[in-house]
């Protein structure tokens, strides 16, 4: 999804993958068994992916970015396995992970349709007890500067536990931090 070049510069810099390593990635997989086997979707450019493959055996990245895609595989390739897919029409087979994760991106999805079959596609690729689990930003004025010109969607607090519901996960749960003006969520698949 399109992102201005102070936005893509920020994404790809040193202090945001310490602040995801540090702070994000924490908070947003605190109290989460990942499992064996991780899909993350919308990995950007490998801020968290960095993370997650000092973490768990097995990391797949779907990113539907072409290009970012081809990085990733260059820079990480050998330690994950990278897919160019759109996150609502997986390639993969259901039932084959244990997590699937997404950080940060779903804002960048243009619309709540195409939001709601992430959902869809997270369920389907996740193991019987498997969860589902990630972050994103709120909307705020210096979110909004960040984000001129960028795919802008961001999610409602306030409905996100229902639109999980629909894709079919249970125990589900949506957290706000203030401080980090984000939001942080959890479903399972039963």
């Amino acid at each position: 999804m399109p992102m201005n070049r102070a936005h893509r510069k920020l994404c790809s810099s040193e202090e945001w993958a310490r602040t995801t390593k540090e702070r994000l990635l924490p908070w947003a997989l605190e109290h989460v068994d990942l499992g064996e086997d991780v899909l993350e979707i919308g990995p950007g450019y490998g801020a968290n992916l960095r993370v997650l493959v000092d973490q768990v055996p097995r990391v797949t990245a779907a990113e539907i970015d072409e290009g970012t895609a081809r990085l990733l595989q260059d820079k990480w390739g050998d330690r994950a396995r990278i897919l160019h897919a759109d996150g609502a029409r997986l390639p993969l087979s259901e039932g084959d992970f244990d997590s699937v994760v997404c950080f940060t991106m779903l804002h960048h999805v243009p619309t709540s349709a195409h939001q709601d079959g992430i959902f869809t596609e997270a369920y389907r690729v996740l193991r019987p007890g498997g969860v589902f689990a990630g972050s994103d930003s709120l909307d705020s004025f210096r979110f909004r500067v960040l984000h001129l010109g960028d795919t802008r969607n961001t999610l409602d607090p306030g409905t996100l536990a229902e639109r999980l519901r629909r894709a079919g996960f249970a125990e589900v749960s949506v957290d706000r931090h203030a401080e980090a003006n984000a939001l942080r969520f959890r479903g399972r698949r039963e």
